[in-house]
């Protein structure tokens, strides 16, 4: 599609949803609660090592806050706080799906390639 041909409500979908699960934790959060429930936080911190408390804090305060998921407090000494999707954050169960999908896919694609780099390079020599 040509530039200026392109009607600027097509890209708005998107950008809504890039600036809700965009990003290098949420769409793993979300993946996660998605197919394994409800995770306490320190649960959710194991689960993604690289992430500091302070990411997945800040993460999670957004999608409560867009309401992708709920954040229960138990009033329980020690304090106990789950996290779980919300009935508009399980609406995200396809495009969540679907990126994983094309994620395994686009790691084949990037093995093929680099085999044929190394074939066309071995060919050459």
């Amino acid at each position: 599609m040509r530039e200026g041909t392109r009607d600027p409500n097509t890209v708005e979908g998107i950008m809504a949803t890039l600036h809700v699960i965009g990003g290098k934790w949420k769409p793993l959060i979300l993946f996660i609660l998605l197919h394994e429930g409800t995770k306490r936080f320190g649960e959710l911190k194991r689960l993604l090592p690289n992430v500091t408390q302070g990411m997945l804090t800040n993460q999670l305060r957004e999608m409560e806050r867009d309401g992708l998921i709920i954040r229960q407090v138990y009033q329980e000494i020690p304090p106990k706080v789950e996290y779980y999707l919300s009935n508009h954050g399980k609406t995200l169960s396809s495009v969540l799906t679907e990126m994983c999908g094309w994620g395994f896919k686009h790691v084949e694609f990037m093995e093929n390639q680099m085999i044929e780099t190394q074939q066309d390079s071995h060919l050459r020599q």
